[in-house]
């Protein structure tokens, strides 16, 4: 039989780090199917592009990704398949693949296990069927605690098909970006209702993953040398409610934070009206777990929260942050914002804008409302205007810029324990543990010379803030608190 050729495949990744993941899995099923994987798309045999559907701006970018790849066509060379996947894929399906005639096919969740062999079938020129969205909520039984029962009497190819890009053992991942650090899959899906969100639709309902296939996977990225683990899903606060555990998050973060070479675990997207007291003390006072809280306010007027079908308001979000920071005062603490919500009010935004001054946030992303295709708010009446919508975006994001400096400013002085995640003259860039990758600042440590500071990327070292430039800090080494083994 005559060797097969070698195919190569360029995986581009728009969006969270939950898709950074699913794109590592998909990466480790195309090798075992043969394909190897390149970074350049010019010099790939199929690019893959795994698209973001969240908001309006996401949308586009991916869009005009799939594009930009397909431009890379030029006859004798260039990708031979463009492929669309992930989430807007998901979303949209056939529709997507008629407005988008460029990408040669569109392909969701239900094709990862198989994605090499659609692969083959594009590069033989064919044109596999894009698929009919539905409701990925309707896979699973609605009650959390019958879902793993459900689960059990599945075989497990088949599960995966059948809930969605949930992460596997370590063996399904090969991790594509390096570095010291990587996000670590621990759940799926979401069961919360909050009206501007479509997100549930396409990504299914809550599944949370067995501690021992999270710990599994921790121990093969440690062995690939990570050192800090962020934890992803769509909803942490929510891991293992399906378990029949609601304390299964406050047992798995110590036994992660106790792998070897792991210094520094890290918790994200947390629902606040879902963090309990002893969670609140097992995030802040953990040894190893960042003493950090990225917590889902999205605003702080109780009226527009109960419109969005969310809870609470901004003394009840400031009473959680000061029980907080009675554990962890130097605290990390980042959220997000939706202004323009339909029926918001100038009275709404002033009790947001109240909040933001004194909830001492480290950062805040701030989104424009618009409609999202299938949620409960898109069908709200008291539209808020667009050029109004557009004039709160402005006005909230240069206050949060002014804001989120001066939280800044104030660590002056203060230590740090930083990750370092690069070395060039004679500076050390990296993270702090306020700071989560690539949403939040960055810290710069001046490094003087010596064979005692002779630094590796992966080691965590102690330095103190001598500077702030915007939410980005500056800091003076002082040693190393850990060291990377080789």
């Amino acid at each position: 039989m005559p060797d097969r050729p070698v195919r190569r495949v360029a995986l581009i990744t728009l969006g969270c780090s939950r898709n950074d993941v699913d794109s590592e899995e998909l990466a480790a099923r195309l090798g075992v199917d043969g394909w190897t994987v390149v970074d350049d798309p010019a010099g790939a045999d199929a690019v893959v592009v795994n698209t973001c559907g969240f908001v309006e701006v996401a949308k586009k970018d991916s869009i005009d990704t799939v594009l930009a790849a397909a431009d890379l066509r030029d006859g004798a060379g260039g990708p031979k398949a463009v492929v669309a996947v992930g989430c807007l894929a998901e979303r949209y399906g056939r529709e997507l693949a008629d407005s988008l005639p460029e990408a040669d096919a569109v392909l969701g969740f239900d094709a990862y296990p198989a994605l090499g062999t659609h692969l083959d079938a594009v590069l033989r020129g064919e044109a596999p069927k894009a698929h009919t969205p539905r409701d990925r909520r309707t896979l699973l039984p609605i009650t959390p605690v019958d879902r793993q029962a459900s689960r059990e009497r599945t075989e497990p190819a088949q599960d995966q098909a059948r809930v969605g890009p949930a992460s596997g053992p370590p063996v399904l991942r090969q991790r594509l970006a390096g570095g010291p650090v990587a996000p670590l899959k621990i759940s799926s899906g979401c069961d919360r209702r909050c009206a501007f969100c479509a997100i549930p639709t396409f990504r299914g309902s809550h599944v949370s993953r067995p501690p021992h296939d999270v710990l599994a996977e921790a121990e093969w990225l440690a062995g690939q040398g990570v050192r800090e683990l962020v934890l992803v899903s769509e909803n942490s606060t929510s891991y293992g409610k399906d378990l029949g555990d609601l304390r299964a998050l406050e047992k798995l973060l110590p036994q992660l934070a106790a792998i070897s070479g792991v210094v520094r675990v890290r918790a994200v997207y947390l629902q606040p009206a879902e963090v309990r007291p002893s969670l609140l003390e097992t995030l802040l006072t953990t040894p190893g777990v960042a003493p950090y809280l990225d917590l889902s306010f999205q605003h702080a007027s109780p009226s527009v929260l109960r419109r969005m079908r969310r809870f609470g308001g901004a003394d009840a979000f400031c009473e959680l942050l000061a029980r907080a920071r009675s554990f962890a005062p130097e605290l990390g603490a980042r959220s997000n914002v939706i202004v323009g919500f339909p029926g918001e009010t100038r009275a709404d935004v002033a009790i947001l804008e109240r909040f933001l001054e004194d909830a001492d946030l480290d950062a805040v992303g701030v989104f424009g409302y618009s409609d999202e295709d299938g949620t409960e708010a898109a069908n709200l009446p008291d539209k808020v205007a667009p050029a109004t919508v557009s004039r709160r975006h402005r006005r909230l994001t240069d206050l949060v810029e002014q804001l989120t400096a001066v939280r800044a400013e104030s660590r002056i002085g203060s230590g740090v324990e930083v990750l370092v995640e690069e070395i060039a003259g004679g500076l050390a860039y990296g993270r702090a543990a306020h700071q989560q990758p690539d949403v939040d600042g960055a810290c710069t440590v001046r490094v003087p010379t010596g064979p005692v500071t002779d630094l590796r990327v992966g080691d965590l070292v102690s330095a103190k803030v001598v500077a702030a430039e915007g939410v980005d800090l500056v800091a003076e080494f002082v040693d190393v608190v850990d060291s990377v083994t080789t």
